[in-house]
């Protein structure tokens, strides 16, 4: 029985779905096993026979439509990575203060993004109003209270302390 999942992109994103000459498409239809439909407007429309194929699609595409690239959202088919989105309005209390945040996440030139990516082996992107995380399980749980510490005022410095506590937690209950 076919299952149908709907979804809006954003308009910048539609191209990046598609992929020149339609790759990026025709790659999540070969590997999900689903049919996509996408409208200029941005609808998109994914069909298939395994609903938890269709499901692993979905959330391939709303990567890509949060800023990630194809390469990186295809690996949500594997059930060992994840995906969340963090809100940073939901931390922002005006204009201001949601630059002031999207900057602590970022850091200057990157750093802060890149550290916590480094340090949880996930990938970040901070895009419109949210930020948005890929990893495995485990790992992703670090990085989104690594963020969420970041949007809460906590100092660079006490953040990074903590991954590094936690990782090495995690390390000696892998030794374990």
């Amino acid at each position: 029985m076919e299952q149908g999942r709907e979804i809006k992109v954003p308009q910048d994103r539609v191209a990046v779905l598609i992929g020149k000459n339609g790759s990026v498409k025709k790659a999540f239809e070969k590997e999900f096993k689903v049919k996509i439909d996408i409208s200029s407007e941005g609808l998109v429309l994914i069909k298939g026979n395994d609903s938890l194929k269709v499901w692993d699609c979905e959330k391939s595409i709303k990567a890509i439509a949060r800023g990630f690239n194809p390469e990186i959202a295809i690996l949500l088919k594997n059930e060992e990575y994840d995906f969340e989105l963090i809100s940073i309005t939901d931390f922002a209390k005006s204009k201001n203060d949601f630059d002031r945040l999207r900057g602590r996440v970022i850091g200057r030139e990157g750093a802060s993004k890149e550290l916590i990516e480094k340090k949880t082996e996930t990938y970040i992107i901070i895009y419109g109003k949210t930020v948005g995380i890929i990893g495995k399980h485990g790992m992703i749980e670090l990085a989104v209270k690594g963020v969420e510490m970041l949007l809460n005022g906590a100092r660079h410095a006490t953040v990074f302390n903590y991954l590094d506590k936690e990782l090495r937690k995690k390390m000696n209950e892998a030794m374990m």
